[in-house]
């Protein structure tokens, strides 16, 4: 099978349950974006050398592509692959990590030790994700499990993120605004 069909260059693309749209539809942007974190998130993982990082974060990357798949379905007849129980497995998470930091006192910039401002860096795109599925959302009689899952999975790469630092020994770095 070739990489290549040259069905898309047209700027059209296949939906997965059938139908096509153009590549600038935001159901296509969305699905970019969410790519993207999955993208970001591989990147973080060159770095990781936490084990018990890496396996959330290679869950996350499944569901990710899961959520891909969900999104390229338009017929909503159909059974979603992501579910309110991957939010609620992520938000266990972010509550036993959380409750092995030190509590925010203030703001912190994105940084401290390289995989640190990776998982800031993959937080920051999985936000745009966020923003386009709202989009993509925003006539829906319902929110879609897209949304409150990638606002979750953001929450679960900043302390995530601060994990990371606090495991390399370097402190979050503080924003001392004006």
């Amino acid at each position: 099978m070739k990489l290549y069909t040259r069905r898309g260059d047209d700027g059209w693309t296949d939906l997965h349950a059938g139908g096509r749209v153009p590549k600038s539809d935001p159901r296509m942007r969305c699905i970019g974006e969410v790519d993207e974190t999955n993208a970001a998130i591989g990147f973080a993982l060159v770095v990781c050398e936490s084990g018990h990082i890496r396996r959330m974060l290679e869950q996350v990357q499944a569901r990710l592509f899961e959520l891909g798949a969900d999104l390229a379905t338009a017929d909503d007849s159909r059974p979603r692959r992501v579910q309110a129980s991957h939010v609620n497995e992520m938000e266990k998470w972010i509550d036993q990590i959380s409750g092995s930091l030190a509590p925010l006192k203030h703001f912190i910039l994105p940084g401290g030790c390289e995989l640190s401002a990776r998982l800031h860096l993959a937080r920051t795109v999985c936000r745009r994700a966020e923003r386009a599925s709202v989009d993509l959302f925003a006539n829906s009689s319902s929110t879609s499990i897209a949304v409150t899952y990638l606002n979750r999975l953001s929450d679960l790469l900043f302390v995530l993120a601060r994990l990371a630092n606090q495991q390399a020994g370097i402190d979050d770095v503080p924003w001392h605004g004006e």
